[in-house]
């Protein structure tokens, strides 16, 4: 039987099937981007009112709201109150009234103004916010 540490080329599944790494180099696990570049479409620091509309305990209720920022998949909401991951409701633009439906994705922070909910939409909707997006890959000036 040969020595696992063999230094000859030949990897279990044929000739240069397999790489070898140097003494010094160490599995990192996968790269993760940075944030900005994992994200699904440019997003855009603004504020627009928006009602939140739910059903809790069997009532209807809305809730006043407004947006830190938004994008094409969601919106990191202001409001006075907090909601549990995955908690579902209508999202209405008070500029256009336009509705979509969305859920919490994370868990809230708070600060002095309120919660800092962060909700994406249940599908895509380019065109919601009515706000003109940044291409692709802009990034904005670094003072």
């Amino acid at each position: 039987m040969g020595d696992r540490t063999d230094s000859s080329d030949h990897g279990f599944l044929g000739v240069g099937t397999v790489s070898k790494q140097s003494q010094q180099q160490a599995d990192t696990g996968p790269q993760l981007q940075p944030a900005e570049e994992r994200r699904r479409s440019q997003r855009v620091m603004i504020r627009i009112r928006v009602t939140l509309e739910m059903t809790l305990a069997g009532k209807r209720i809305t809730l006043p709201a407004v947006t830190a920022s938004v994008n094409d998949h969601g919106a990191m909401l202001l409001c006075t109150r907090n909601f549990p991951v995955d908690t579902r409701f209508d999202l209405i633009n008070e500029r256009t009234a336009q509705k979509q439906s969305c859920r919490v994705t994370r868990a809230a922070l708070e600060n002095p103004q309120g919660y800092l909910i962060p909700v994406e939409f249940a599908a895509p909707a380019p065109g919601f916010w009515h706000i003109s997006f940044p291409p692709p890959g802009w990034k904005g000036l670094e003072n």
